[in-house]
């Protein structure tokens, strides 16, 4: 498949899953990846980057950015149209956002990792406090599930480009044509002998967490926000 780190063999080629022409869009994308990211096959970047015009898909790899190391970054988050889709307290509902803004965003910085790596680099660079931070209200869960992710409401870097591309663009074909290929990946690893990945928060829940719970009273305190349904 173009665009990817490696050609996948025929019979589990994700091309014709892939939009024939990159998807029409105004919106600019920034992917901040953690170095840790680059390098995992399962990656859902790649897909992202194949299905959108390679000017409005741009990724950034990395853990710390400053306005000498990378000026476009630095520029792109001081501009008033650009948003950061982040949760937390400080974070407005993208949907609810827009209908207010009186300027119309035309950017958004999206952090690929898993979440430590993703609130590490939103912590630790100051350029990523300029932009207004926005979350996703949605009630879709994801469909990578081939990696476990940390509670049932988490989603993919690529799931979550896909919700906000198609709330800021108006357009529901984008999040459809944005999560074929990804269905494809899942559904080619699950017939070649991958498992279904539970939410970690899923397995506490039932008593199936395979691995003892950590002794380190953070990340105890981790699991139990987990158990108990707490946004973290």
């Amino acid at each position: 498949m173009p665009g990817t780190a490696t050609y996948r063999p025929q019979k589990v080629c994700l091309c014709p899953f892939l939009p024939a022409h990159p998807l029409h869009i105004s919106t600019h994308l920034y992917i901040i990846q953690h170095p840790a990211e680059e390098n995992k096959v399962l990656r859902t970047v790649p897909l992202l980057a194949a299905c959108l015009p390679q000017d409005k898909c741009k990724v950034k790899i990395g853990r710390r950015f400053s306005e000498e190391r990378d000026p476009e970054l630095s520029t792109v988050c001081r501009k008033s149209g650009t948003l950061i889709l982040y949760p937390g307290s400080e974070a407005a509902n993208l949907e609810e956002f827009i209908l207010d803004s009186p300027v119309y965003p035309s950017t958004i910085i999206i952090i690929d990792g898993t979440w430590s790596q993703a609130k590490d680099i939103f912590y630790k660079n100051s350029l990523f406090r300029h932009p207004k931070q926005v979350q996703l209200k949605t009630s879709i869960s994801s469909q990578y599930v081939i990696r476990m992710q940390p509670t049932n409401r988490c989603l993919s870097t690529l799931e979550c480009a896909a919700v906000a591309l198609s709330i800021l663009e108006k357009n529901n074909y984008i999040q459809e044509t944005l999560l074929r290929p990804l269905q494809a990946l899942c559904s080619f690893q699950l017939q070649h002998g991958a498992q279904i990945r539970l939410s970690k928060e899923h397995l506490l829940k039932n008593g199936l967490y395979p691995k003892p719970m950590p002794k380190n009273k953070r990340k105890l305190r981790k699991m139990e926000l987990l158990m108990n349904s707490v946004k973290i």
